[in-house]
């Protein structure tokens, strides 16, 4: 594992840079508690989205909206790991891309279910659209994404929900790591 010379500066998206490498180079999964005071401020339970970015290019990004794993630490470690691997977008990344990676870890307020569009800001809210088992999450702030008509149509096509198909509506805000 590296050790000292993180590119990320805080425990979250270090522990995601940790499982990564040590999946990538030798396919084991870590346990947090490998990285000792390094990520002792992790604490509780959260959904957790990991993205990863190659020169500024997505890469590869995997989360959950709930918990649903015993710790947010764990939670950490098989996001980031599935955003390094199943990303059904990308390939898996290869050891030589890791160096290049950018990290990010988000980690998610409890969804809220909102009346109404004008609940939403696509640069403060992350966004969640719901009909049957059909569901589409968007995370907030991202780059390109400026209204919240255009947050709601990307959310609504990620589940495969048309355009004017009416929906159930949550909002959640994140605490980005990096």
């Amino acid at each position: 594992m590296t050790g000292g010379s993180w590119k990320e500066s805080t425990p979250h998206a270090r522990l995601a840079r940790a499982a990564i490498e040590e999946w990538v180079r030798r396919g084991r999964k870590i346990d947090p508690s490998e990285l000792g005071k390094e990520v002792s401020g992790i604490r509780g339970r959260a959904g957790a989205f990991v993205s990863l970015k190659k020169k500024g290019e997505l890469r590869g990004c995997i989360g959950t909206f709930m918990p649903v794993r015993e710790s947010l630490a764990q939670e950490i470690v098989e996001n980031a790991i599935s955003a390094a691997t199943r990303d059904p977008r990308f390939p898996p990344v290869r050891e030589d891309e890791l160096e290049d990676l950018d990290i990010s870890v988000d980690v998610l307020s409890e969804p809220e279910p909102v009346p109404d569009e004008s609940y939403l800001d696509p640069k403060v809210y992350g966004v969640i659209v719901k009909r049957g088992s059909r569901v589409g999450l968007l995370l907030p702030d991202l780059e390109g994404v400026d209204t919240v008509e255009e947050q709601l149509r990307i959310a609504k096509a990620k589940a495969g929900i048309y355009p004017d198909e009416p929906v159930e509506i949550y909002r959640f805000t994140v605490e980005r790591h990096h």
